[in-house]
């Protein structure tokens, strides 16, 4: 456009070429300008105090499917709403009377309108030249925005389901689980954790996992796993062994720790089953049979236990002492060693 109206008037790009804010060149080449504009990614209008559209980029044409001389002329509130088309008019008339710019400097989302009428969610932005009555808006599609948003809060909740749910599967276990990382931080544990060792999950989570172990293991533990970190030698990466733990009140209790490494995490898993019931069965167990073998032993004749299929389980001292041969010698052998060969038949017959 030329810088002065057929009536000798300054225009507003004359005006604002006068407080040095665009360069003359520009104002006097239309192409710089329009490229710039259609530089643009987002879809930018230009528009008078009335909402008349006076100029828009390529962006605006493909995103609203208009031609730039449908866009001309028509009405800037025509393809944004937010719920009231007439508001957009009155809105800017108002700030052009009170000199109270609510919106322009500013961004708020609203609808667009396509030529086919279909909306999309945008961010509209207004910005207005000192000295003009122009007003340029700035359009950016929010529908990828959104979608992605939405993808995001559906992977989120995908998630938070699925954290769910591994920790419901160890919640469910009968042993304690720790996870912890390079450093040897907890990370993660179970119900179990806190019912056998008696801290409750915040007073696990963050702290060193030699906080479970006694104090002379402690120290070497965390050798143990910076020797792992420098070398990638395992030495019980992979194993199960008997160590012992100790609870919050200091007591002790022999366990069984298997340790495995979660695959590029960095993090390592270890389960924890209590042996204390079963070390107390094994204890009650062994005691009885030291009974066993005390009221074998005190009698004068000889004894000897024998499975369904006639082999000697156990003996007493008389049938050593009648027989001959020693305990380790009667132990996996057949009874009828201890019978002729006639008789020996015939009980295997029996059997």
């Amino acid at each position: 456009e030329s810088s002065r109206n057929a009536n000798g008037t300054s225009t507003s790009a004359e005006k604002l070429n006068s407080n040095n804010e665009i360069p003359d060149e520009l104002l006097g080449n239309e192409s710089i300008v329009g490229g710039i504009l259609d530089a643009s990614f987002h879809s930018l209008f230009v528009f008078n105090q009335k909402c008349i559209i006076q100029k828009v980029n390529k962006k605006s044409c493909e995103l609203f499917g208009w031609s730039n001389d449908e866009f001309m002329g028509k009405n800037f509130s025509t393809i944004v709403t937010d719920g009231n088309t007439s508001k957009n008019d009155s809105y800017i008339d108002h700030s052009t009377e009170t000199e109270i710019k609510h919106m322009i400097g500013l961004q708020r989302e609203v609808l667009a309108i396509r030529k086919d009428g279909s909306m999309f969610p945008c961010v509209l932005g207004l910005s207005q030249w000192e000295n003009s009555d122009l007003i340029c808006g700035s359009i950016r599609d929010t529908t990828i925005d959104k979608e992605y948003q939405s993808e995001l809060e559906r992977k989120r909740e995908e998630l938070e389901s699925k954290q769910l749910m591994i920790h419901g599967i160890l919640d469910a276990s009968f042993h304690a689980l720790f996870v912890i990382n390079e450093q040897c931080i907890i990370q993660m544990v179970n119900a179990k954790s806190c019912e056998v060792f008696g801290w409750t999950n915040d007073e696990f989570i963050g702290k060193n996992i030699n906080m479970i172990m006694p104090d002379d293991m402690s120290t070497h533990h965390d050798e143990y796993v910076k020797h792992y970190l420098d070398t990638g030698v395992r030495k019980m990466i992979g194993t199960q062994r008997e160590v012992t733990a100790k609870r919050k009140d200091g007591s002790t209790f022999t366990c069984r720790l298997g340790l495995s490494e979660t695959k590029e995490s960095g993090l390592i898993c270890g389960f924890i089953r209590d042996l204390t019931s079963e070390k107390a069965a094994e204890a009650a167990i062994a005691h009885e049979q030291q009974l066993l073998t005390k009221i074998l032993d005190a009698s004068f004749d000889a004894l000897l236990v024998i499975d369904e299929r006639g082999i000697i389980q156990k003996v007493n001292a008389a049938a050593t002492t009648v027989f001959g041969w020693s305990e380790a010698e009667f132990l996996g052998n057949s009874i009828n060693i201890i019978m002729s060969v006639a008789e020996g038949k015939k009980h295997d017959i029996y059997l």
